[in-house]
């Protein structure tokens, strides 16, 4: 079919594992290879699968307290790349850019932060720059990306990779990609009514 995609490798960075193990059991079981930082990293190993550090892709440590992390153009360039465009493909060949075809990302809980009375420092970390930042990413480059932007999509996925194993169709990942845009929308507004008050 016109414009599926195989999945090959995948960069998970979220907030809540819950529900992800059995996405991640899929995605293993149909060999895509995955890519992550920190607790998400710790998590998806401490299942029995292997899991490539972004820092070894970027050869970065995570740094300033956790808040960069993925923020790097090899991260971002394999994300963003078209890969029907031959100087972005030559461009990747350069600089050593992998392709992520799958981007999973769970953002910080800054309204539930807020919602908990936490202090203005602690609401002000729960801020997501680099999860946003790849949710926005992922969803430019549908045609060739898929997006999944919160936990509450890791069923939609799953029901996809059970159907048509790991390929996605164009109407799939733009479906996504609508999705990714409606969570950073809402993300983005909660952020600024808190700022208002």
């Amino acid at each position: 079919m016109a414009g599926t995609k195989k999945i090959k490798t995948a960069l998970i960075s979220v907030f809540h594992k819950d529900g992800l193990d059995e996405l991640l059991k899929k995605l293993n079981e149909e060999g895509v290879k995955f890519l992550s930082t920190g607790g998400t990293q710790t998590f998806i190993e401490s299942l029995g699968y292997e899991c490539q550090a972004v820092e070894s892709v970027t050869s970065y440590p995570s740094i300033l307290g956790g808040r960069v992390k993925t923020l790097h153009p090899r991260i971002f360039g394999g994300i963003l790349a078209r890969r029907d465009n031959e100087g972005d493909q030559q461009q990747m060949a350069e600089y050593a850019i992998p392709e992520i075809d799958l981007v999973i990302v769970d953002l910080y809980p800054f309204e539930q932060t807020v919602a908990s009375g936490a202090s203005e420092a602690d609401i002000i970390e729960k801020i997501d720059i680099g999860g946003i930042s790849l949710i926005r990413a992922g969803a430019k480059n549908f045609k060739d990306v898929v997006i999944v932007p919160s936990k509450a999509e890791y069923g939609v996925l799953l029901d996809i990779l059970n159907k048509k194993g790991a390929q996605t169709d164009l109407e799939d990942r733009k479906m996504f990609a609508t999705r990714a845009f409606g969570v950073s929308s809402h993300y983005d507004t909660a952020i600024h009514a808190w700022f208002e008050k």
